[in-house]
């Protein structure tokens, strides 16, 4: 493709603009469609038609190989003006680069601000999969359900220490928190956090107690114990010849 086609019409006042697909791009606004390499238009059509500071250009990315996100943010840092995105990444066949996904990346890999108030993703996350009948999966980035779920003993433990081991920013920006699951992966970090929540202050060895009752509930029933068990799994660690004082 020759850049200066583009740049040349939107100097006259065509304002056109480029949209580039997955696997090839387009001149819209009245000029003809070009088939062009993806890596190619990142690095060369993009910087060089922004550099000329003629047209505008847009990304259109689908989520073939789980690339799309990726793709849109680095058409943005060469100069691409816009780019198109769905919430939840929804579209035909594997969907489209995720509004939440782009935004909380340009935010927070490349310090790029887009005064979009990221507080509502969860929102209108669960808005458009009502809407349009497909569920958002648990552990889809930024807003399933999951993503800020904590079982494992080791991890406990880190993101207890310090948050930023396991994650780049707070769920409290999205209007969310961690969320400890006890579980058979579970440790004594987890189980005495769990009952500092819950009022209680428990020692490591009582920790240890309750793990073991923990885990054989889980086994057993699938489920994270409710909250009458946990009281009384702590009133039994309390009459257990094993716990020392």
């Amino acid at each position: 493709m020759d850049v200066q086609f583009p740049v040349g019409i939107g100097r006259e006042g065509a304002d056109p603009r480029i949209h580039q697909g997955m696997t090839h791009g387009e001149v819209v606004e009245g000029l003809q469609s070009v088939i062009l390499d993806p890596q190619y238009f990142l690095h060369g059509i993009i910087k060089k038609t922004a550099d000329a500071g003629a047209v505008q250009t847009q990304r259109f990315g689908f989520q073939i190989q789980y690339l799309a996100t990726a793709n849109s943010v680095a058409a943005l840092r060469f100069g691409a003006t816009h780019v198109n995105t769905t919430v939840n990444g929804l579209g035909e066949r594997a969907g489209n680069a995720a509004l939440e996904e782009v935004v909380m990346c340009l935010h927070h890999l490349h310090g790029i601000e887009t005064g979009i108030d990221v507080r509502q993703f969860k929102a209108i996350s669960q808005l458009v999969a009502l809407a349009s009948a497909r569920p958002v999966p648990a552990g889809k980035s930024i807003v399933g359900d999951a993503i800020f779920s904590h079982e494992s003993g080791i991890h406990v433990d880190g993101l207890l220490k310090n948050p930023r081991n396991y994650q780049s920013f707070d769920p409290e920006e999205l209007g969310r928190q961690h969320h400890l699951v006890l579980g058979k992966h579970s440790g004594t970090k987890a189980i005495m956090r769990a009952y500092a929540e819950l009022g209680s202050i428990i020692t490591e060895s009582q920790a240890q107690n309750i793990l073991r009752q923990i885990r054989v509930y889980v086994l057993q029933h699938k489920v994270t114990p409710p909250v009458e068990d946990m009281h009384r799994f702590l009133l039994e660690s309390m009459e257990s010849p094993h716990v020392h004082s």
